[in-house]
């Protein structure tokens, strides 16, 4: 049934909290998690050893990943959840590697070298041999947004066969009170996939994202280690409509010191960009040219899937999902390490997942499945689960909901429980009660203005109508000594994140990651012993995709 009034909503979290709770009243009491951080923590250093090479997609190391985690899972008592019986699913890609990466910015008498990682970072996603931009005009069009529903924009002049220069986040972010793309909350006209998708649409030849850290919620470093490594896309038909030839950022120096030379005040612009007049502004006489050899070849990866069969409705599921895939290999950071283990982004999610499913299989079975996918492709772009959920191995209409595991808390307990696209779902409702158990209280879309709820597998599902939640620890840490806590969260964030320095530590704390488990872990049970169906929050846009299937549900 479709729920959709706030009357609903508490209903549903009642019959959670009460019926359901008392449906499954055994088999909770059977099955309280025992999560055990020793085999969270062998699991990760595990997957991020230098053995698995940063974890790449397509490389040799992928297989690792596979076997382990097939073991691991089987080890768990979970069965094979992929196609033809096996533990995968295969995730058809483009994979595209730049070499020989030159460029230059002109402008009358001035140029200047563009040198790649350093003043920019250009690639591709379109299949060709290569990229050769010759004296590509120059064209700023704001935030690169084109949005009717919003009577936004960009796109007031033709950019076709131009590079358009745009800015990162979208036009709320600078002064949430304008309210145009919903405040504060970055929108999916922020995020940097978006900006080269409308390029693309609008015909341009390429893109220039001008990086400022605070709009992008990470720095420069994290633009050139990402952009730097074999870039990959799903398989078009079209490709050329749907894909501009080349793919960059600026440096937010660069970007201000070719404003000026244009006759252009770059914070100027960045206001006249926040207003539904804006007009795009060319940068007369500055043009472009961008050179790059390219090798495209399609390749397969793939997601793992594990399943727990339900004993009275199997093929109703739940999913728990998190990505294994990191960047790989790439160029050698200060001390000479080239290998992104990624440890903390995304081992300990996997791992997780591992953990997860041993506490499953260590209770009654439940009666609808449960599904533990581990995704492929995420840092190029959610791909394996952008695949997944157009290519469901488990029907999107009688897939309950899930909970997605991305980057776990290793720094210790934290005083709240972060509830990434709060306000969309009736998921909210018994996770924030579970946290509330625990002692925790909860934070409302913590990391809207970064566009969180738009970077992780939790949102192509949702898009497809799937109710997902996505949680982590947030707030205060709750033990001491507190400031070494802190520092190593800062540290992370500032010198590991999608850097060689993500590496497994021995002495993490993972009670923080064990209380999210846990809530994860009970909500899922009693979802999995209920006959409940959670649905989208009046309002939501993903709603109407889930009512299209409505009469499934039962």
């Amino acid at each position: 049934m479709r729920i959709s009034s706030s009357v609903a909503v508490l209903a549903f979290a009642a019959a959670l909290a009460g019926g359901a709770a008392a449906q499954a009243q055994t088999a909770q009491a059977q099955t309280a998690p025992a999560f055990d951080a020793a085999r969270i923590s062998e699991d990760i250093r595990v997957l991020s050893d230098d053995s698995f090479e940063g974890r790449g997609i397509a490389t040799p190391a992928e297989q690792k990943v596979i076997d382990y985690l097939s073991r691991q899972y089987a080890a768990a008592g979970f069965a094979p959840g992929g196609e033809n019986g096996g533990w995968t699913q295969a995730v058809g890609l483009n994979r595209f590697t730049v070499s020989n990466v030159s460029g230059q910015l002109k402008l009358g008498d001035w140029s200047q070298s563009l040198t790649q990682g350093q003043e920019v970072t250009m690639t591709t996603r379109l299949p060709s041999n290569g990229v050769d931009l010759k004296d590509a005009p120059l064209v700023f069009v704001g935030y690169g947004i084109s949005a009717p529903e919003r009577q936004w924009n960009d796109f007031k002049t033709d950019v076709r066969g131009k590079v358009i220069v745009v800015l990162v986040n979208d036009a709320d972010f600078e002064d949430p009170s304008l309210n145009t793309f919903g405040g504060e909350a970055m929108t999916y006209y922020g995020r940097w996939t978006y900006k080269f998708e409308e390029a693309a649409r609008q015909g341009a030849a390429g893109v220039l994202i001008v990086h400022e850290t605070k709009p992008a919620s990470y720095g420069w470093t994290t633009v050139a280690n990402s952009w730097g490594v074999p870039q990959f896309d799903i398989v078009r038909a079209d490709p050329s409509a749907e894909r501009v030839a080349m793919e960059g950022w600026i440096q937010r120096d660069l970007a201000v010191d070719l404003f000026r030379r244009a006759g252009l005040d770059f914070e100027q612009e960045k206001i006249k960009a926040r207003s539904r007049d804006f007009q795009p502004v060319e940068l007369k006489g500055a043009t472009l040219d961008a050179r790059m050899d390219v090798k495209s070849e399609r390749i397969v990866t793939h997601n793992v899937v594990a399943k727990l069969e339900g004993s009275t409705h199997p093929d109703e599921t739940i999913l728990y999902t998190g990505h294994w895939d990191h960047i790989g290999m790439g160029e050698p950071d200060a001390n000479g390490d080239r290998i992104f283990n990624g440890a903390i982004d995304n081992a300990s999610g996997t791992a997780a997942l591992l953990e997860m499913s041993r506490q499953w299989s260590a209770g009654p079975r439940p009666e609808r499945t449960i599904v533990m996918i581990s995704f492929t492709g995420e840092e190029s772009g959610l791909l394996g689960s952008e695949f997944y959920a157009a290519n469901p191995l488990y029907p999107l209409e009688k897939t309950v909901g899930g909970f997605n595991i991305d980057s776990s808390a290793v720094f210790g307990r934290m005083n709240k429980l972060g509830v990434t696209g709060y306000g969309h779902s009736e998921l909210d409702e018994p996770v924030i009660a579970a946290a509330a158990a625990q002692g925790r209280g909860f934070v409302g879309d913590a990391g809207a203005a970064a566009g969180i709820y738009f970077r992780s597998d939790h949102f192509p599902l949702a898009k497809k109508g799937v109710p997902m939640a996505y949680l982590s620890s947030t707030g205060e840490f709750v033990d001491a000594p507190i400031e070494p806590r802190l520092a190593r969260a800062a540290d992370y964030r500032a010198n590991r994140y999608h850097q060689a320095a993500d590496e497994w530590e021995a002495d993490w704390d993972y009670s923080g990651m064990l209380q999210d488990l846990d809530v994860m872990f009970k909500v899922g049970q009693d979802l999995a012993n209920s006959r409940t169906w959670p649905e989208w929050k009046s309002g939501s846009e993903f709603g109407p995709e889930r009512a299209k299937s409505a009469a499934r549900r039962r």
